[in-house]
C-alpha cells in the first residue's frame, strides 16, 4: 500500500529535479517500469494489510 511518505517523497524528488532543470527521464532513466518497481519494492500491499487484519498479528503477513 502506498503511504503518504512515499508520495511526498516522489513529489519532493521531482520538485528538486525541476529546480535543477532536469527532465523526467534524466531523473528516472529510460526504464520507467523499473523505476516504479523499485519505488514500491518494500511497500506493504493491500494483501499484506488484509492478511494482518484476519490473523490479528501486525507484521506477520507473508510469514
Amino acid at each position: 500500500m502506498l503511504g503518504g511518505n512515499l508520495l511526498s517523497g516522489i513529489v519532493d524528488f521531482f520538485e528538486e529535479g525541476v529546480a535543477a532543470g532536469k527532465g523526467v527521464l534524466e531523473l528516472i532513466g529510460n526504464d520507467v517500469a523499473a523505476f516504479c518497481d523499485d519505488l514500491v519494492k518494500d511497500s506493504r500491499t493491500y494483501a499484506d494489510v488484509y492478511q494482518e487484519s484476519i490473523s490479528g498479528e501486525p507484521g506477520t503477513a507473508g510469514k
